[in-house]
């Protein structure tokens, strides 16, 4: 459990400091841009790194159940979540869109809907560690944008190609979840 709560601390700790404008700024004085960056991304790397790792290690010596969500009602409400979760983070990197400007922070949308469907169907504590800290995260990640003062984006007109090809692309990826999940994470999705 030590390795996963070290992973979320140095992963979420560096995604958070960049929130922190002021001490931000600071560092990035110090250090020079390059230099901060290229930490910046070592930090989250490892953390990245020793959640899987943590996770993976917590996993093996059998999980601590919490609670037993009811399966047959969250099951159905995780999975609508799971597919918006694709949708959302396809729409963060896609071009312009009426699916990116009503979202306006797909990526943190998509986190949260991804973590919101795991931690309802996972009520053991290392799932709920790691899926509750990236939803924490996300929503105070969120609240920090909208006291910046940043908007996300630019709102569009009317729904277009681009929004079908990033429901085509979210509901493609949602759907091949279902394939790998097992052979990638261990767990079966379905």
């Amino acid at each position: 459990m030590f390795l996963l709560i070290l992973g979320l601390v140095l992963f979420l700790g560096a995604h958070t400091l960049t929130t922190l404008r002021p001490a931000r700024a600071a560092l990035i004085e110090r250090l020079g841009e390059g230099p901060y960056k290229g930490l910046y991304s070592l930090v989250s790397a490892a953390g990245l790194v020793l959640i899987v790792w943590g996770f993976g290690v917590y996993r093996s010596g059998g999980y601590i159940q919490v609670w037993n969500p009811p399966r047959a009602f969250f099951h159905p409400v995780a999975l609508i979540l799971l597919w918006f979760a694709f949708v959302a983070l396809v729409a963060a990197y896609a071009p312009p869109s009426k699916i990116k400007a009503v979202l306006r922070h797909p990526m943190l949308v998509g986190v949260k809907a991804w973590a919101l469907s795991h931690l309802l169907v996972n009520g053991d504590l290392g799932s709920m560690l790691l899926f509750g800290g990236l939803l924490a995260w996300a929503v105070y990640d969120r609240i920090a944008l909208k006291r910046r003062g940043d908007a996300g984006a630019a709102p569009v007109a009317r729904v277009g190609a681009n929004d079908a090809i990033v429901v085509a692309i979210g509901t493609a990826a949602y759907v091949a979840m279902f394939w790998l999940h097992d052979s990638l994470i261990g767990v079966t999705a379905a």
